[in-house]
């Protein structure tokens, strides 16, 4: 591993390609923000690819990648005369050190716990922080994970199930108005109570402490898995997927289920 002086000097040495790059590269050079925010979105979802799999070196490659955005939009923020990559560090600095009173104040808190019961309050009393509690949930995050993060800060000022075992009440209960909607005309309706009841189920993964993306995820790889053992199985038999019935594919998600 480097030391803090070997990590500094890398990281000058990519801020240097960077500017270089900027200066002579005919693709770097007339990259803006609204061009680079597909990659970043892409290079983003490669990382977690990695993360999920565990790929110890495909894990570092795409953190790579995404210190690549950074550092290029701080540069194109700095050509702008706007502000630059150590204006990133400053305030990054700063804001950990505000959010952490228990370590550089005088804040009492031993547990994780406590340390989320607090995070909230202070970020509330930030400068240019959040003006209301769920003010700092990004509009464009994928729904699951926005409906996630909005039960996780309300839950940390104190609106929440006194114990996780309450939510079970909501989720029967959501799931009763979805099926009293089933075979109705109202489509619109029908969205609604399959929102209501997504939404208390993403809930009862939270206080239960599963991540409902990483469950998501790892279920979603489980059926393809089993799924494209079906297709293997019709293939050995000289057929299509499509050829087989229900019942036979049934046979070979079973199989796939035990291996």
């Amino acid at each position: 591993m480097h030391n803090q002086t070997e990590k500094m000097e890398a990281l000058g040495q990519l801020l240097e390609v960077l500017d270089t790059l900027r200066v002579k590269c005919p693709w770097d050079r007339k990259q803006t923000n609204e061009s680079l925010r597909p990659n970043t979105i892409e290079e983003t979802y490669e990382l977690c690819d990695a993360l999920m799999a565990d790929d110890q070196a495909n894990i570092c490659k795409e953190l790579g990648d995404v210190l690549l955005h950074v550092a290029f939009y701080a540069k194109i923020a700095e050509e702008k005369g706007q502000f630059d990559f150590a204006d990133v560090c400053h305030k990054l600095t700063e804001k950990l050190k505000f959010r952490h009173p228990h370590i550089y104040g005088d804040v009492q808190a031993e547990t994780a716990e406590q340390v989320k019961e607090n995070w909230e309050k202070i970020k509330l009393k930030e400068k240019d922080g959040n003006k209301t509690v769920l003010g700092g949930v990004p509009r464009a995050l994928p729904a699951m994970i926005k409906a996630a993060r909005i039960q996780e800060k309300a839950a940390n000022v104190g609106f929440d199930w006194e114990k996780p075992e309450d939510v079970w009440g909501k989720v029967k209960e959501e799931t009763a108005e979805v099926e009293a909607e089933i075979g109705g005309k109202d489509s619109k309706r029908l969205e609604e109570e399959f929102g209501d009841l997504l939404f208390a189920v993403i809930n009862a993964t939270r206080l239960y402490g599963v991540n409902p993306e990483n469950a998501l995820e790892h279920t979603n790889r489980k059926f393809i898995s089993r799924f494209n053992h079906i297709e293997e199985g019709a293939r050995a038999q000289g057929r299509k997927i499509t050829d087989l019935t229900l019942e036979e594919m049934d046979r070979l998600w079973n199989e796939a289920k035990k291996s």
